[in-house]
């Protein structure tokens, strides 16, 4: 139930019980005090502050958000995927990919959902639909789908298990438009394993990046097929994205996760960092060679990234930080609460992702398994964000007022861990005179 549908509800059934008494009070004086102490509770009421997002920052308060699109049913308010217009400086400005996939749906009915956010995450329009002829809902997706966002987001680039799509926002009165980036297909020999998929099927497309300029994307493929591949594309004359065939292929046999640009304003980068099921590496796009990322453990999955005053990643175990260009180190010395009932404490951090506020680079943010992290200090101390539900969250996102957008399976919220509000504050007691 909505927010706005509750409110309407309260407003009727307080103008149903105010004519009853209206009428009673007529007939009999007890009946006239009850009336006068309904108005001046329903007077007080209305003075209170409403649960608005800048009340509930203020008061160091976690606001829910909501008015995604889709049924509300189990984790369709969930953002799997944020991204951004690479030609805005507002970094409010934001577009997130959700899932209405939930087994309450009917199959028919399940679709995928682009939104816009132009105030930081509090309130979603849609502005693109994707059903179910664009996905495979049997096989893993509403978890592992990428999104990117073209110049002035005149369309997006979505993945999903049945390839890459370029999806162009709808119009008032007209249906998304949706064309099929050409990738491969599953090859009629047998594969290195067995998949649900037949000779012929698209392979599913994972991570996606496209330069800012719009000339160039670069598409993963690949799912559990120990078959990992990338592949280059460039923006034909009709704005169609041309193949121009597939990259070196990535030195793992793992899962591609994550991928970042170097430099994600530059038109031309020099190279692009990618996370996989064991392990970061780099490809240098002038001499296409791969090596890897210095100081990343072994059998590291890397969920997430973010190249903000240097390659940060969210791994699983762990957190790595930038020491130079393209090396990273493990964060060690934190201690982090993992789980509220036991206590129990350690640097061992399964995370999904990782976000560095750009305008306060210092400050960082982990979505992590067993709830939500913050640094101050450049990742050398983490604090647990409070209040949010016991669940594991998947996405976060700095707003330029400090605030964080966070999300995961119990919802999406909005949090203020660094205002005043929410910082400690010691209290001077008074002295007692003798």
């Amino acid at each position: 139930m909505s927010s706005a549908f509750g409110v309407e509800n309260a407003k009727v059934s307080f103008s149903l019980m105010h004519g009853k008494l209206l009428a009673m009070a007529m007939t009999e004086p007890r009946w006239a005090t009850l009336l006068g102490l309904s108005l001046l509770m329903a007077a007080v009421a209305a003075a209170q502050p409403s649960s608005t997002v800048a009340n509930d920052l203020d008061h160091c308060r976690v606001h829910r958000v909501t008015g995604f699109p889709g049924s509300h049913h189990f984790a369709s308010d969930f953002i799997e995927t944020i991204a951004r217009d690479p030609t805005s400086t507002d970094p409010d400005l934001i577009f997130g990919l959700t899932a209405d996939l939930s087994d309450d749906v009917p199959f028919a009915d399940r679709a995928m959902y682009i939104s816009k956010s132009s105030d930081g995450g509090a309130t979603w329009t849609e502005i693109a639909r994707l059903d179910s002829r664009y996905f495979d809902a049997a096989l893993g997706e509403g978890i592992f789908n990428g999104l990117s966002v073209s110049p002035g987001a005149a369309y997006f680039v979505v993945t999903t298990q049945r390839g890459a799509f370029q999806v162009f926002p709808r119009s008032s009165g007209s249906d998304t438009l949706i064309k099929p980036i050409p990738g491969p297909r599953v090859p009629a020999s047998p594969p290195k394993i067995r998949i649900a998929k037949r000779p012929g099927d698209p392979v599913r497309a994972n991570v996606v990046s496209m330069t800012p300029d719009e000339k160039h994307l670069i598409v993963g493929y690949g799912y559990f097929d120990l078959d990992p591949k990338l592949f280059s594309y460039h923006n034909g004359a009709d704005g169609s994205w041309i193949e121009d065939g597939p990259l070196p292929s990535p030195p793992t046999e793992m899962d591609l996760l994550s991928m970042q640009f170097d430099d994600p304003a530059r038109p031309n980068p020099g190279f692009v960092y990618l996370g996989t099921g064991d392990q970061a590496f780099l490809l240098n796009l002038r001499t296409k060679r791969w090596s890897r990322v210095e100081g990343v453990g072994p059998d590291s999955a890397i969920h997430g990234m973010s190249v903000v005053g240097g390659l940060h990643l969210a791994a699983c175990w762990g957190i790595y930080n930038p020491t130079g260009p393209g090396t990273v180190s493990r964060v060690l010395n934190a201690s982090f609460l993992l789980h509220r009932s036991t206590d129990e404490t350690g640097s061992n951090l399964r995370t999904y992702s990782i976000d560095v506020d750009s305008l306060r680079p210092e400050r960082e943010a982990v979505s992590a398994l067993t709830g939500v992290y913050t640094s101050g200090d450049g990742g050398r101390s983490w604090t647990r964000v409070s209040g949010l539900p016991e669940e594991e969250f998947r996405t976060a996102h700095f707003n330029s007022d400090g605030s964080i957008l966070v999300s995961g399976i119990a919802g999406t919220f909005l949090v203020n861990p660094f205002s005043e509000a929410c910082s400690p504050h010691l209290k001077r007691r008074a002295r007692v005179g003798r």
